[in-house]
């Protein structure tokens, strides 16, 4: 039930006169109630009385003061009629703080030490040398599926689809039947008891429903054990891979979440990086709330972001197909990679951060070589020219827009999208 307070303000004379009559009121209440107060309370009474008599016949000029001892004669009144004088204002309590410190998540020494593994096998990668890719193409999505993400490892390729749905599928248990529940847990075998395969068995996949409008985007967390996922109910979810439950469901926002992938951490991360659709990228501090760098020079709106991974340069995608390499230092431009004709969906670093991998929407997987690029951009500002630098190499797909791309840690490139037509 809703609820509307009402204060008054009086200026200081009336004020005043209020203050008196109230006393006065007070007075005559005590007077007539004088029975009820005990022996040691009236003698109290009777030399405040001598008291406020004296103050009486003082001049004019202490009237300061005799107000004064009326409010202390009010006071010390109201206790000994166990009354209160009610407060100006109610106070209301105050809002929850929040924790200044957050507990980090302990990592399993298992899982530890096959990072640790992982990086030892990392692949140096240059021009010369590039990376494998393994692509994953979905099949039949009727233009039903929006985003896809795929796991730091490879092992878990997400498909967020216009039916609210969010699906995850195992690369292990592809191509398996799933014969037991305990395999796919308790909240996804129901969910695909009456969705059987063509080989009579369940699905390979977990289905996640909570959202109540199309899934735009979907992240994976670095190990893996969760995922967001943003929709047109305006709300994101946090999943846990683990439980194959929701979490979280973050609300406040009042229009649709189109992404929670165009915002990019820093390395040291005190900064984040954003994309928007006024063609501009910023820089954020985390502790301030500030923006410290402002990055002008897309022609069309903001996709894709990626930073490298010693924190020196930032890539960002646009829909026209152009892509801007930034000096975070200086906020400036180092060169235009331009090779796309359509929308950049997605940018990717390698581990050493050599290569810069680009999806686009025209259906190829591009691969700069960012030494060269870097050498470049400095040989031009030093000659003055403006030659822009080609892609090392250009992979092609079969009529598959590239929704997401990500390296492993063994700087494996991973990517997926949906067959856009049959070739």
């Amino acid at each position: 039930m809703a609820m509307m307070r009402t204060l008054i303000l009086c200026p200081k004379s009336a004020d005043n006169g209020v203050r008196a009559m109230l006393e006065d009121s007070i007075e005559d209440r005590l007077e007539k109630a004088g029975g009820l107060l005990s022996d040691s309370e009236k003698v109290d009474g009777e030399s405040k009385d001598g008291d406020n008599e004296d103050n009486k016949k003082r001049p004019a000029d202490g009237g300061k003061q005799g107000a004064s001892v009326k409010k202390s004669k009010k006071d010390k009144t109201g206790a000994a009629g166990g009354k209160t004088a009610r407060p100006e204002a109610s106070n209301t309590s105050p809002a929850p703080r929040v924790k200044p410190e957050l507990s980090l998540p302990v990592m399993p020494t298992e899982v530890e030490q096959s990072i640790l593994e992982d990086l030892r096998n990392r692949v140096q990668l240059s021009s010369v040398s590039l990376p494998s890719v393994s692509f994953y193409t979905f099949l039949n999505t009727y233009n039903s599926l929006n985003c896809t993400s795929i796991s730091q490892d490879g092992s878990l390729v997400a498909g967020g689809f216009s039916d609210s749905s969010l699906k995850v599928w195992d690369m292990a248990k592809m191509g398996q039947q799933v014969n037991s529940s305990s395999e796919l847990g308790e909240s996804d075998a129901a969910a695909n008891e009456h969705m059987p395969s063509a080989k009579g068995g369940k699905r390979p996949y977990i289905l996640y429903q909570g959202h109540s409008g199309p899934v735009y985007s979907a992240s994976f967390s670095p190990l893996g054990d969760f995922i967001l996922s943003s929709s047109a109910d305006s709300t994101v979810r946090l999943w846990s891979t683990k439980l194959n439950a929701n979490l979280v469901c973050y609300k406040g926002h009042n229009y649709p979440v189109w992404d929670v992938q165009c915002v990019r951490w820093h390395v040291n991360c005190n900064y984040i990086a954003t994309g928007s659709s006024d063609k501009t990228v910023r820089l954020w501090d985390v502790q301030t709330g500030e923006c410290v760098r402002i990055f002008i020079g897309h022609r069309h709106m903001i996709l894709s972001l990626a930073m490298s991974p010693d924190g020196r340069y930032m890539a960002s995608g646009d829909e026209d197909g152009a892509i801007m390499m930034w000096d975070l230092a200086s906020g400036r431009c180092i060169t235009p990679l331009m090779g796309h004709t359509s929308c950049v969906w997605t940018l990717a670093f390698s581990g050493e951060g050599s290569l810069l991998a680009s999806g686009s929407a025209d259906c190829t997987v591009k691969l700069w070589d960012l030494n060269a690029s870097t050498k470049m951009a400095r040989t031009e500002e030093k000659s003055g020219g403006s030659n822009r630098l080609r892609s090392a190499k250009t992979l092609h797909t079969k009529s598959t827009p590239v929704y997401s791309l990500t390296f492993s840690r063994r700087n494996l490139l991973f990517g997926a999208g949906a067959l856009s037509k049959t070739s």
